[in-house]
C-alpha cells in the first residue's frame, strides 16, 4: 500500500510543474481572452466598459472580418489539400522507388522547413516581383518580351493563391518526412505479395500504404489545418500586410490590427474567441470525417 502511495506522490510531483505552467500560460490567458471580449477597451487605459456580446454583434456585421474569414478558410482548404497530397506522393516515391540521388532529394525537400518563414517570405516576394521576379521571367520566355507582367502580389484575384504557393512550398518537406517514417514501418512482404497478385504501384499505394498510415495521416491533417491559421498570419504579415485593400487579411492578421493597431482591444479579443471556437470545431469535424477502423500489420 505504502509503495503504491509513494509512486502516486512521485508521479504527482513530476507532473505538477508542467500542469502549473499549463494553467498559468494556457488556461488563464484563454479565460482572459473570453473575459475581455465582453468589454469595450482600447487596451492601454484603465477605463473599460462592459458591453456583453456587443463586440460579437459588431463582428458578424463587419465585412472586413468576413473577408478575413473567407481568406482563412480558402487557405486552409487549398494549402492543406495540395500540401498533404504532394507530401504523400513524394513520400511514396522516395520510399518505394529506388533511384540514384534518393537521399539528396530527401534533403532538398526538407530544407524549406528549417528556414525561417521571414526568409521564405522574402524569397517568394522576390520570385513574385512584377518586374524582375523569376516567375515573370519564366513566363516572358513563352509570352515574349513585350508581354504585360503578372502582378502576383498586386492583383486581388490571384494574390491569395500566391500566398498559398509559398505556404505549400514551406510545409511539404516536413509532412513528407513524417509519412516516410510511417511507410518505412510497413513490411515489404505485403508489397511483394500484392505484386505477385498483379497489383501495380498505384493500386498498392491505395490498398496497402494509405490504409496502414491512415492514423498518421489523420493526426497530421488535423495538426496542419490548425497550424495553417498561425502560418498564414506570418506569411501575410511579411509579404502583404493584409493588402491590397484587405484582400489578404486572415483571422490573426485582422485580430492583431484590431487589438494592437486600432486600439480596439476588446474587439480584437472577440475575434480571438471566434478563432478559438473555430479551431476546435474544425478539429472535431476533421477527426469525425476521417474516422475509420484502425488497420494493423
Amino acid at each position: 500500500m505504502d509503495r503504491h502511495k509513494g509512486r502516486g506522490w512521485f508521479i504527482f510531483w513530476c507532473s505538477a510543474p508542467a500542469f502549473l505552467l499549463f494553467i498559468i500560460f494556457m488556461v488563464i490567458p484563454t479565460f482572459n481572452i473570453f473575459r475581455m471580449s465582453l468589454y469595450k477597451w482600447g487596451g492601454f487605459s484603465a477605463r473599460r466598459t462592459f458591453i456583453g456580446l456587443g463586440n460579437f454583434r459588431t463582428l458578424f456585421e463587419d465585412m472586413k472580418f468576413l473577408q478575413a474569414f473567407q481568406n482563412t478558410v480558402l487557405l486552409i482548404v487549398v494549402v492543406s489539400v495540395i500540401t498533404i497530397t504532394l507530401a504523400l506522393g513524394y513520400a511514396a516515391i522516395l520510399s518505394r522507388i529506388k533511384f540514384k540521388g534518393q537521399n539528396f532529394f530527401r534533403i532538398v525537400f526538407y530544407i524549406p522547413n528549417i528556414l525561417s518563414i521571414v526568409i521564405i517570405s522574402a524569397v517568394f516576394s522576390a520570385v513574385y516581383d512584377s518586374h524582375n521576379g523569376l516567375l515573370n521571367g519564366i513566363l516572358a520566355l513563352f509570352k515574349g518580351e513585350g508581354a504585360q507582367p503578372v502582378y502576383w502580389l498586386g492583383n486581388q484575384n490571384i494574390i491569395i493563391y500566391s500566398l498559398a504557393g509559398a505556404m505549400i512550398w514551406q510545409a511539404i518537406g516536413y509532412y513528407m518526412v513524417m509519412y516516410m517514417a510511417s511507410m518505412a514501418a510497413i513490411p515489404e512482404s505485403l508489397y511483394e505479395s500484392a505484386g505477385l497478385e498483379g497489383a501495380g504501384k498505384l493500386t498498392q499505394f491505395f490498398q496497402i500504404t494509405l490504409p496502414l498510415i491512415w492514423n498518421n495521416l489523420r493526426t497530421t491533417l488535423t495538426f496542419f489545418i490548425i497550424s495553417s491559421i498561425n502560418m498564414s498570419f506570418m506569411f501575410v504579415k511579411v509579404m502583404t500586410d493584409g493588402g491590397p485593400d484587405g484582400s489578404t487579411e486572415v483571422f490573426l492578421s485582422y485580430m492583431y490590427k484590431q487589438a494592437y493597431t486600432n486600439s480596439t482591444y476588446g474587439y480584437g479579443m472577440a475575434i480571438g474567441v471566434v478563432i478559438f471556437i473555430f479551431s476546435f470545431a474544425l478539429s472535431g469535424i476533421v477527426n469525425l470525417v476521417t474516422r475509420r477502423e484502425t488497420l494493423e500489420v
